[in-house]
């Protein structure tokens, strides 16, 4: 990982790197860039590149206008695909007003914030992502379609699996880009596949999880194929997710994750716009194993919270899916687990032991009441511009 500036400039004359990629995300988690010769580099580290921020949807503002990226040098990856001559190199970069102060509408920023609330309670943890994704065909002329590369099912094996092959190029892609998959295989709907990453701390995590979509659809693509992270793209199917795990250290005691994890459950109905933001999202949730019930499990592993049998220092978020903001969503649950410390919230009886089902609360069933049980909750609120809020409608 590259730590100083002056690695960086020595890195890029050496490895003869051509263009540099800054990618930068909307409020929406939606990637854009914008590339530079070398020799503009030193004005970006300083200053940042200007951008109109009021071109970009999910970043526009009444009072910036002009918005600066400025690279984060630890991102630094060189990608795979490279132009005629020499090499290209991408970092993720920050947003800045024309003050040279962190932008109110950038996560990435909002995430940092986060975790330096939950250094300073000595509240430590890594994350991973498990991301669920369809394979499409393309037609002759490259057009998309919504006809699935195959009909394999769960895990199942080639010939029937054809995502395989497309899989492994992913994740070797990844691999070489310094990002850190785990496992990958297929799913269980047609076409349908998974690839699960290694924990990370949580930036980096959000910085993976960010990309991988990105990586996943340029090697789609050039595979004649179209990656659909949508929640539910084939309506009797199964829907897409992007699992959360969060492994806590070990240090941590055992109360303080309880009181943790009780801080998100009761916020999560507030939650829920941000997890699962278009109104396709509600119609994955409660069926074909996506979860609807504000409940947590040990021995039930397609519960909204799963928290494994085996180590109870990691749980797994199961509600969110992959058109989410993995920097705004890390933030927003860092925040519920502190104040859920903060207050002492007691955690309730796991679902395997509770009798009366009838008094398990559900997360909403539609983006409206999602998006006014977000607006009812004060606390909430707090965290965030009403300008994002207001984005989210």
């Amino acid at each position: 990982m590259m730590t100083t500036i002056e690695e960086l400039l020595h890195f890029i004359e050496e490895e003869d790197v051509r263009f540099i990629r800054l990618a930068f995300f909307d409020v929406f988690g939606i990637q854009k860039n914008i590339s530079i010769l070398p020799d503009l580099l030193p004005k970006a580290l300083k200053h940042g590149i200007a951008i109109d921020a009021n071109a970009i949807f999910g970043l526009s503002s009444l009072k910036d206008a002009t918005l600066y990226v400025k690279p984060d040098i630890s991102t630094l990856t060189i990608l795979p695909w490279r132009s005629i001559d020499g090499s290209v190199v991408c970092m993720v970069g920050n947003l800045y007003d024309a003050h040279g102060e962190p932008y109110a509408l950038d996560c990435r920023k909002m995430l940092k914030d986060a975790l330096r609330a939950a250094a300073g309670m000595d509240v430590l943890f890594n994350i991973s992502t498990q991301f669920e994704f369809y394979l499409f065909l393309q037609d002759e002329v490259g057009n998309n379609t919504w006809r699935p590369l195959d009909y394999a099912g769960y895990m199942d094996v080639a010939p029937e699996d054809k995502g395989e092959n497309v899989r492994r190029e992913i994740c070797m892609t990844l691999a070489t880009m310094g990002l850190q998959p785990r496992s990958s295989y297929h799913q269980a709907g047609p076409g349908q596949n998974e690839i699960d990453f290694h924990s990370s701390t949580p930036l980096k995590a959000a910085d993976e999880a960010s990309m991988f979509k990105w990586v996943v659809r340029t090697v789609a693509d050039a595979n004649g194929l179209h990656a659909e992270f949508s929640p539910k793209p084939l309506e009797d199917k199964p829907g897409n997710g992007m699992h959360i795990k969060m492994k806590f250290a070990k240090t941590m005691p055992r109360h303080q994750i309880e009181h943790f994890l009780a801080g998100i459950l009761a916020h999560i109905d507030a939650l829920t716009l941000f997890l699962n933001p278009v109104e396709a999202s509600y119609a994955r949730l409660g069926k074909q194993n996506a979860p609807d019930q504000i409940a947590w499990s040990v021995a039930h592993a397609h519960e909204l919270i799963h928290v494994d049998p085996k180590n109870d220092h990691i749980f797994e978020l199961r509600s969110p899916d992959p058109l989410c903001d993995p920097y705004l969503c890390f933030s927003l649950l860092i925040r519920a687990g502190l104040d859920g410390i903060e207050n002492e919230i007691p955690l309730e009886k796991p679902l395997d032991i509770v009798c009366d089902l009838t008094t398990i609360k559900r997360l909403p069933s539609t983006k409206e009441e999602a998006y006014n049980r977000t607006v009812q909750d004060e606390w909430l609120r707090q965290w965030l511009p009403e300008r994002l809020i207001a984005l989210y409608r």
